[in-house]
């Protein structure tokens, strides 16, 4: 398992300042992931009904969630490269940057009441999504040897926020359209391009020393490292880093990176279509709105509350141990929620809190080992491909989770998923038998 930069030969002295650097990089991140949470949150609550609104289809509304998936997938390369060439500021840049732009003509796509011109705008508001999913790497730069997944984890946490306060500014961001003298439609994408702007800002302030490339100085040999007193210095950027061909190359020759990859997409890809087929299974047993919309914040609840001591656990038992718990509780999330019928919402809650813990596992304990699994100068082009993978089968789910229900049962559904989750979680499981100790052993 490759070693963070921090675990090389470093000075008491500069190791202090490294800490003092990471601490401060974890509070920008967290705080940008707050914003843009809000963002992320906000847009995808209201998206759906703006499209419905503007086509006047229900069946099209559909397409907004597609639209923001597609387009997280679609910029996690772009992001993940430029973050290796110029810095993680830089992939933060493109990724918000690409957000705001989608706000802009989510607006004229409202104002001039097109709804084709909005789903072309959702697809760039989704590179906010890649932006959030990228700060998770971000934090794990500088992490100090045994504790990237609890940094990732906090930044996670961090997410809660915004995915809870969001869905609840649908009043204030209405008035705040009407104000403008928009559509009260617009309201909600004037609200998110706020909240992009200011962790645009944040990130554009606050994250200096850039952490990667500040890894990437320390990684050198000891003969380039900076002297004791002399300030920190940044790395030159890597122009090969963050492509499509790097990541695929470095995969294929690190089977364990290749694992936590395909454990993040089932975890991801299990999640995503279980839960946006719930609330059509609920409202078919005569669920309310609100019922529907408690079971949801409980799922959301369950995917971050419980981040940073999953990150914890990752840390302190193995990244593989808890991939396998991950996969445990998914499969006991889609028994729980499958094996109820439409009228049983207890069940079905239990279910759903489930699959969001089970996905918390796989996200924060993968994406960990993941980026301890490679080189870091080809670092973010892994995880670019880890994330367009991740969005790329969450999309997919999707589809094919509405062909299943619409075609058989909600309970099918579940047992093709629990069918998915149980055969990567064997194939985790051998890996705890077959891997060498560095790979499944716990970090100091």
């Amino acid at each position: 398992m490759t070693a963070n930069a921090t675990d090389n030969h470093i000075s008491p002295g500069e190791g202090a300042r490294v800490a003092a650097v990471q601490r401060r990089t974890l509070a920008v991140l967290s705080t940008g992931q707050i914003s843009g949470g809000i963002g992320v949150a906000v847009g995808a609550t209201f998206s759906s009904v703006t499209v419905e609104e503007l086509s006047g289809s229900t069946a099209l509304s559909g397409l907004a969630g597609t639209a923001t998936v597609l387009g997280a997938a679609l910029l996690a390369l772009p992001t993940a490269r430029s973050s290796g060439r110029g810095g993680r500021r830089a992939g933060l840049t493109l990724a918000y940057g690409c957000a705001i732009l989608g706000c802009l003509v989510s607006l004229l796509a409202v104002t001039v009441r097109s709804w084709p011109l909005l789903l072309a705008g959702l697809v760039l508001f989704g590179a906010a999504s890649a932006g959030n999913l990228s700060s998770r790497y971000s934090a794990t730069d500088l992490s100090p040897p045994g504790h990237s997944a609890r940094h990732l984890s906090l930044v996670v946490w961090a997410t809660t926020i915004g995915a809870v306060t969001g869905p609840n500014l649908a009043e204030p961001a209405e008035r705040l359209g009407i104000e403008l003298g928009l559509a009260p439609a617009s309201g909600p994408f004037v609200l998110a391009l706020l909240s992009f702007a200011i962790a645009l800002a944040v990130v554009l302030a606050g994250l200096r020393p850039d952490p990667l490339l500040l890894a990437r100085s320390l990684a050198r040999p000891p003969s380039d490292t900076p002297a004791t007193d002399a300030p920190l210095s940044p790395a030159p950027a890597d122009r090969a880093a963050g492509t499509f061909r790097t990541g695929w190359r470095v995969l294929r020759g690190t089977p364990l990176a290749g694992r936590a990859m395909a454990a993040i997409a089932v975890g991801h890809t299990a999640m995503v279509a279980v839960m946006s087929l719930t609330p059509v299974h609920l409202d078919h047993g005569g669920a309310t709105y609100t019922v529907i919309g408690v079971v949801i914040s409980l799922h959301i609840a369950g995917m971050y509350v419980f981040s940073p001591v999953i990150g914890w656990l990752a840390d302190r038992a193995g990244r593989v141990r808890v991939l396998v718990l991950g996969m445990g509780l998914l499969l006991g999330a889609v028994v729980l929620a499958g094996g109820a019928g439409a009228h049983d919402v207890g069940r079905v809650t239990a279910g759903l809190f489930l699959l969001g813990v089970g996905w918390s596992c796989t996200l924060i304990a993968g994406s960990a080992m993941l980026s301890e699994a490679v080189p870091l100068e080809r670092r973010t082009a892994v995880q670019g491909m880890s994330d367009l993978v991740m969005n790329a089968c969450g999309a997919t789910g999707t589809v094919l989770a509405g062909v299943i229900v619409g075609g058989l049962s909600y309970g099918a559904l579940c047992a093709a998923t629990g069918a998915l989750v149980t055969i990567t979680g064997l194939r985790l499981a051998l890996t705890l038998f077959r891997a060498t100790p560095a790979e499944t052993r716990p970090l100091p």
